[in-house]
């Protein structure tokens, strides 16, 4: 894989559509499918038509309720022929052609196709955006097909202390590797389809946590890219200081292909502009020996606390054990390399930061609104969302689901004074200078590797920088369960753990291939299946020539 692009197999002989066994859905990459869509064994229409299925009739909404997707495209089935006629006549866009993608419902698609963009409120429900966010665009352009809208935590988990994965539109997502178990969030639907083969290919959005969280607990693969990375034009957005986009899959080589067509520069978001170029092909990053000779660095202090980070004691037993594997593959591990900055960051309890996301939310959701074609709620400022959510409680404040603190918090603050810019150059130097970027020049290291739970994302979202996750365990049997909202519960038997691989600026390519290297090897991912009832069972027989 390091020295070709997964497209050299997409060129088999319709022979072949004879005698290979139709891809199971549940495990499907998108190699694989790109190979049987190729190969004329299937078509896009019957992917989408057994998507819809699953997500409308199967576990979504009935059977286990997982509320992972909040709405499908009506227009999908006409998107799939039309690139099926292409592939025909002139042949493949890319790795992505004919691929339903499910992305976030804080990404912008047009109205035309019939799709809501809400962050997961009612108050933006039939509001027009006026053009496809950026990544949606470049998906489009390769030929993908956006399948739907995954559930999120409401306002991207902005709004309140509230439970993970739950919006007003969308309910609470669950986790399907435990009943009512926390999906993480905010971006959850998109952790959970990706989990189960509800979408080969999902797109989550991270300001701290969002996209590695999810990932940690649903047994897949998730990229956090370098803030300017990938574009964050027509996303609602948190901050522009962290938000950033980047794919929820279920392999590595699948989110590499993902982030090669989603990267790139975009003259609406500036910050795009400042990226390296050329965008590389994060496909020739996939190799075996990625880590063979690198210096892995363990930043234990507060990190591996157990009582700072609150993780359970089992997670450390896991990271234990990946460490020994990561020396297997040829990694010098440098144990430990703390970051000067870790007790500080800890005892700031996170005030920086909250600053910069108070103000920036503020400021950012006036214009999204402003923004907006039409909106029918009438809502047009955060001032006027808070009254709308009051207003509306059995939409938006169902028992359990009310609280509003942050955005009542962030409509308090007075705009770009003193204390923001103080806080953002705070949280530069705690996240980078004397951060991540001091322990990587400190103890000569290539990455640094981290479990994902607990206070993993924190450097990195404030720094802006990139997490890869990989899947590492799951909790054993005779976990303790714990509350985790009102209707939800972590950790369960079962749950999984990811491992986080965290670097510099712009370090994707490298990081992309550690993380390559050791999900190789383990297989975790392959090592267990979501609880039965949640497994999808609807599969490309039950609608090929029907």
């Amino acid at each position: 894989m390091a020295s070709a692009k997964p497209f050299g197999i997409f060129y088999v002989s319709v022979s072949a559509a004879i005698t290979t066994p139709l891809p199971d859905l549940y495990e499907a990459s998108v190699i694989e499918l790109q190979a049987g869509l190729t190969s004329g064994q299937f078509t896009s229409i019957d992917l989408i038509k057994v998507r819809k299925l699953t997500v409308l009739h199967k576990v979504n909404l009935k059977g286990p309720m997982l509320r992972a997707v909040i709405e499908t495209n009506p227009s999908a089935l006409r998107e799939a022929a039309a690139l099926d006629h292409e592939r025909l006549t002139y042949g493949l866009r890319s790795a992505l052609h004919g691929i339903p993608v499910l992305v976030k419902d804080n990404i912008a698609t047009v109205a035309f196709e019939g799709m809501n963009t809400t962050a997961g409120s009612y108050s933006l429900l039939n509001s027009v955006v006026p053009d496809d966010a950026g990544v949606v665009k470049r998906l489009r352009k390769a030929g993908a097909i956006i399948l739907g809208k995954a559930n999120l935590s409401e306002w991207a988990h902005y709004r309140g202390n509230l439970a993970s994965g739950w919006s007003g539109r969308g309910g609470q997502c669950t986790n399907a590797y435990y009943p009512n178990a926390d999906p993480c969030g905010s971006s959850a639907g998109s952790g959970v389809s990706a989990s189960i083969g509800l979408a080969a290919v999902t797109l989550g959005t991270e300001t701290d946590g969002s996209i590695t969280c999810p990932a940690n607990q649903n047994n897949v693969v998730g990229i956090k890219p370098t803030v300017g990375l990938t574009s964050r034009a027509g996303v609602i957005p948190i901050s522009e200081h962290q938000d950033t986009v980047g794919p929820l899959t279920r392999s590595v080589t699948d989110a590499a292909i993902v982030l090669s067509i989603i990267a790139g520069p975009d003259p609406n978001d500036n910050f795009t502009m400042a990226q390296p170029m050329p965008v590389p092909d994060y496909t020739m990053a996939l190799s075996n020996t990625s880590l063979a000779g690198k210096r892995i660095g363990v930043p234990r202090a507060v990190f591996m606390n157990d009582t700072m980070t609150g993780n359970d004691p089992y997670v450390n037993q896991a990271f234990e054990q990946a460490l020994e594997m990561l020396k297997v593959l040829g990694a010098t591990i440098v144990d430990p390399a703390d970051l000067p900055s870790a007790y500080e960051l800890y005892e700031s309890n996170n005030d920086n930061e909250t600053v910069v996301l108070h103000v920036d939310f503020k400021v950012q959701l006036n214009a999204w609104f402003d923004s907006l074609i039409a909106n029918p709620s009438g809502v047009a400022s955060l001032e006027e969302l808070i009254v709308f959510d009051s207003n509306n409680p059995t939409l938006e404040e169902p028992t359990g689901y009310a609280d509003q603190s942050i955005l009542i918090e962030s409509q308090a603050t007075t705009g770009f004074n003193a204390s923001y810019y103080q806080s953002l150059a705070f949280d530069m130097e705690l996240g980078a200078t004397r951060g991540i970027d001091a322990a990587l020049k400190m103890y000569a290291l290539d990455a640094l590797v981290l479990p994902a739970p607990g206070f993993t994302t924190v450097p990195a979202a404030i720094a802006g920088y990139p997490i890869v996750t990989v899947p590492l365990g799951f909790y054993p049997e005779n976990v303790t369960i714990a509350s985790a909202g009102p209707n939800t519960v972590y950790p369960a038997p079962g749950v999984p753990i990811g491992l986080s691989f965290l670097g510099t600026a712009w370090s994707e390519y490298s990081l992309v291939g550690f993380a390559y290297a050791y999900e190789q090897k383990t297989q975790t991912r392959l090592q267990r299946k979501a609880y039965a009832a949640a497994i999808p069972t609807t599969q490309l027989a039950d609608v090929i020539g029907k």
